[in-house]
């Protein structure tokens, strides 16, 4: 996606940057505008919940973008940026908790925790993966795929849909990354 939207993604940063926000604030400006969304979530307010969700999701791009123009991208904000974008999912998710645990929904209450779980699952399985040198660039579900789902969704007002599509497809996306990191980790012991 950033490549795609490039065009918007440069000059916007660079605006930024000329005014003199950092990457870091505008990290802690999606998180704070996420939590904000996952209060009128909770609250059972999707049209302005979904607007604040949709509103953030260009920052996550953003702040890389920034960083990487600043000549300052580095490992700590890149840790900073992945840890944060995982917190505000969560939280997105944690809004939706709440709201359909208020309304006795059992089932929405079940596939909104799966979904959370698939998301942190998907994120997990990636970076265990890079961590013991194998690739894990597969899958159905990213976190921009799961964005682009979720945020128009709860704009709409059918939460559900995008939830039911999380709950399936984000952990179908990390049983493929584990699929794949099997596979290399059986040839990788057979070239033993």
């Amino acid at each position: 996606m950033r490549y795609w939207f490039k065009w918007f993604l440069e000059p916007t940063a660079a605006f930024l940057n000329r005014i003199g926000l950092t990457p870091n604030a505008i990290t802690l400006a999606g998180l704070t505008g996420n939590i904000i969304g996952a209060i009128w979530l909770a609250n059972g307010q999707f049209l302005w919940g979904g607007i604040m969700v949709l509103l953030m999701g260009p920052l996550d791009a953003l702040d890389g973008t920034m960083a990487r123009l600043r000549g300052e991208a580095s490992e700590w904000g890149a840790f900073v940026d992945s840890v944060t974008d995982r917190f505000s999912e969560l939280v997105i998710f944690g809004g939706l908790l709440y709201y359909f645990t208020t309304q006795g929904q059992t089932l929405w209450v079940i596939l909104v925790y799966a979904a959370a779980a698939g998301s942190v699952l998907v994120s997990y399985t990636k970076a265990r993966a890079d961590s013991l040198k194998y690739d894990a660039d597969i899958g159905v579900l990213t976190r921009m795929e799961r964005y682009m789902i979720l945020a128009p969704a709860l704009v709409l007002g059918i939460p559900q849909v995008a939830i039911a599509i999380v709950a399936v497809l984000a952990n179908v996306t990390a049983a493929q990354r584990i699929w794949k990191v099997r596979a290399q980790a059986h040839a990788r012991m057979k070239q033993k």
